[in-house]
């Protein structure tokens, strides 16, 4: 191994005697996170009841750790074995045996995935009064392919020809939190009525209590939500909808006979005028009678880049896409709001490099708790954001965070029954981290 130092090039020798080094450091934030959010102690209370003998590990440490260890960018049990050995920054963490008991004991009990998404909701309440609640949630419902290379209870062939799971999945776009994740066989449909019911069933039960009465919330979803089972579920439940339409005969008749006039400039997310895309609505000219009523139909049209392949049935170079809501206001803006859906691909995808792509277990039960650990580390991660981070950081991607901050190496000093983490001066991102640790401790802790 060779490196530079003043222009100079040297050859490394490699000795395993150093002392007091913490690789990882900053993961002790995600930590720091779980414990100031009340998840620590929320897990704990939640789960007490499945604790296995009384000198045993907590199942509630044992969860947060295993949440940690995903957010960190682990993917399996063993991965634990990389907080073990930073006991100075974890405390005791569980061994790889003792993480699959605590999991197999919230997998049987009949109670054991709701005692963990209780859990998750109370600190997430937490979370809210600490940074405040949003005015409206948006729950963004999709489902995802997660391939198997085994086989696994409930693995089954999907639509693309491969094998594996098809998991539904809700997040809060506002806040850019997960609200549910239910796993389904890979053979499950995507536009399965029932199964996004109880995803968003499963997070209106996310929404904290005091505010579940007063904030709005909006379903949101592609042309798979399209269906009349979803749209007259949210009306009963005083839910408004904005889905995806597939754009059949009628619709696109209707669309063919819009005169020029009508079609205005689309909007992008910071209400400018879109170079490219216009919108209309079509309500009146279809029939929408099946549906709840003040259901609208909202078009728009847009040139497809440069290369893109038309369909035969793209009218005069322009590509259509409609949307059905119910959301009363201006075309252009709910255009725009629908459009922001495309955040729910980001969340996703950031799930698949946080434990989504490896469901471990054999038994389907199992795997479903896996998801729901992921959808705690996906919180943590969006917490961290919230609480303690600011500029780009706060934006930033799973991957991103990881090579900046959580997985810095730093040296841990203790003087004066004092200790203190001690990062790279030179580092880039060594301000912001330190920077997130004092912007937590400021925070009141839970209380007890």
């Amino acid at each position: 191994m060779r490196v530079t130092r003043d222009g100079r090039n040297f050859t490394v020798d490699v000795a395993a005697d150093g002392e007091g080094l913490v690789s990882q450091a900053g993961a002790g934030l995600l930590a720091a996170v779980a414990d100031r959010a009340g998840l620590t102690k929320a897990l704990s209370d939640g789960l007490w009841g499945l604790r296995e003998r009384r000198g045993g590990h907590d199942p509630g440490r044992v969860i947060r750790d295993l949440a940690v260890m995903l957010a960190n960018g682990g993917d399996c049990l063993s991965d634990l074995a990389g907080l073990g050995e930073q006991q100075a920054l974890f405390g005791d963490v569980a061994s790889a045996a003792t993480a699959f008991r605590v999991v197999d004991r919230i997998a049987t009990a009949p109670d054991g995935l709701e005692r963990l998404r209780a859990a998750h909701a109370a600190a997430r309440s937490r979370v809210w009064e600490l940074a405040g609640a949003p005015g409206r949630v948006t729950v963004d419902v999709d489902a995802t392919l997660v391939g198997s290379h085994s086989e696994k209870e409930g693995a089954a062939g999907d639509y693309k020809g491969g094998f594996g799971f098809h998991p539904m999945l809700a997040y809060c776009d506002q806040t850019g939190e997960a609200l549910a994740s239910d796993l389904r066989p890979g053979n499950a449909g995507a536009n399965n009525a029932a199964d996004q019911i109880a995803a968003v069933e499963q997070s209106v039960g996310q929404i904290p209590a005091e505010h579940a009465a007063d904030i709005e919330i909006v379903v949101r979803a592609d042309t798979a939500g399209a269906s009349h089972e979803l749209a007259e579920w949210c009306r009963d439940g005083r839910i408004r909808f904005t889905v995806g339409m597939p754009v059949g005969e009628p619709v696109r008749a209707a669309i063919l006979a819009v005169p020029e006039r009508t079609w205005r400039p689309a909007v992008d997310q910071d209400a400018s005028p879109r170079p490219n895309g216009q919108v209309c609505e079509i309500t009146d000219q279809i029939d929408l009678s099946g549906w709840p009523a003040g259901s609208r139909v909202i078009v728009r049209r847009e040139r497809p880049h440069p290369g893109a392949q038309l369909a035969f049935t793209d009218h005069e170079g322009h590509r259509f896409q409609a949307i059905l809501t119910d959301r009363p206001g201006d075309i252009a803006e709910l255009e725009r709001d629908h459009r922001a859906r495309a955040r729910v691909e980001d969340h996703i995808r950031a799930d698949k490099d946080t434990g989504l792509t490896n469901l471990p277990f054999r038994a389907f039960a199992h795997n479903q708790v896996w998801l729901a650990l992921i959808a705690l580390a996906h919180d943590l991660i969006a917490w961290t954001k919230t609480l303690t981070l600011e500029g780009d950081l706060a934006r930033a991607e799973p991957k991103r965070l990881r090579h900046r901050l959580l997985h810095v190496a730093a040296r841990l000093a203790f003087h004066a029954r004092t200790a203190t983490l001690r990062l790279q001066a030179s580092w880039p991102w060594a301000t912001d981290l330190a920077a997130a640790f004092t912007r937590l401790r400021a925070l009141p802790p839970p209380a007890h």
